[in-house]
């Protein structure tokens, strides 16, 4: 049994984790009794890294501010809709944000964009990725608050630039100004071959030109987006008057 001030140490140390591991093997002593020093070792080492990784997943899961945190990819409900299963589980593996890929996710309003990106941003959490989720109007409002308080506007940006995965819903749902159309300029610039970007929104690609101000900046910004992205149609089903009628 280890000492009071080794477990002062330990906690000093922050490895918490090891003294509940240890005292975990000192509670069962006999089961582990028999097996050798080393054995018991990479046990203890094991315990403490899963223990470790779970904090960690769940700060991750609190800093990414999920509208929906309880939406999970293994419960999506695909019946009736056009969504792909096994596209659906794949991109929980998260090889999209290590190619750098954005996703577009179409949808009707409430064909269950968000809580698809929500589940997305789950995984990208548990795969231990920074990931953010906003809507478009609360991220814009930060920039622009940002300028207006004398907050460094180049600070915002790059936290914006440098999350591994950024999640935003109800993109271009407003049109944006010609100010806020040069912030998300310099975002995706940084953001590109860097990092992916989930965009949610009820608008096709091919009606963001005009939103962005049909002008070189949205030519800008469509090209940093569009030619290195996947697009899913999250259907025409409106989920959430199915699932009020229809609880899972």
């Amino acid at each position: 049994m280890i000492s009071d001030e080794s477990r002062r140490k330990l906690r000093e140390m922050q490895l918490e984790q090891m003294v509940e591991a240890l005292d975990n093997q000192e509670a069962n002593r006999e089961t582990y009794l028999s097996m050798s020093f080393d054995a018991r070792l990479n046990l203890l080492i094991d315990e403490c890294y899963t223990a470790k990784n779970n904090d960690r997943v769940k700060r991750l899961l609190r800093c990414a501010k999920l509208r929906y945190p309880n939406a999970d990819i293994n419960t999506m409900y695909y019946e009736g809709r056009d969504l792909n299963r096994n596209t659906v589980l794949g991109l929980g593996t998260c090889g999209f944000i290590t190619s750098r890929t954005n996703l577009i996710i179409n949808g009707f309003t409430g064909s269950g964009k968000t809580h698809l990106a929500c589940a997305i941003g789950k995984e990208s959490c548990r795969h231990l990725h920074r990931t953010r989720y906003f809507r478009m109007p609360e991220m814009l409002e930060m920039l622009n608050l940002a300028m207006e308080t004398g907050h460094s506007i180049t600070s915002t940006v790059t936290k914006l630039s440098n999350y591994h995965l950024l999640i935003i819903d109800e993109w271009l749902l407003d049109i944006p100004s010609e100010q806020e159309d040069k912030y998300l300029l310099e975002i995706f610039e940084r953001r590109y071959d860097q990092w992916p970007t989930i965009f949610c929104s009820q608008y096709k690609t091919s009606e963001w030109h005009p939103r962005l101000g049909d002008g070189v900046v949205a030519d800008a910004i469509m090209d940093r987006i569009v030619h290195n992205a996947m697009t899913i149609n999250s259907g025409t089903m409106n989920m959430r008057e199915f699932l009020a009628a229809h609880p899972i």
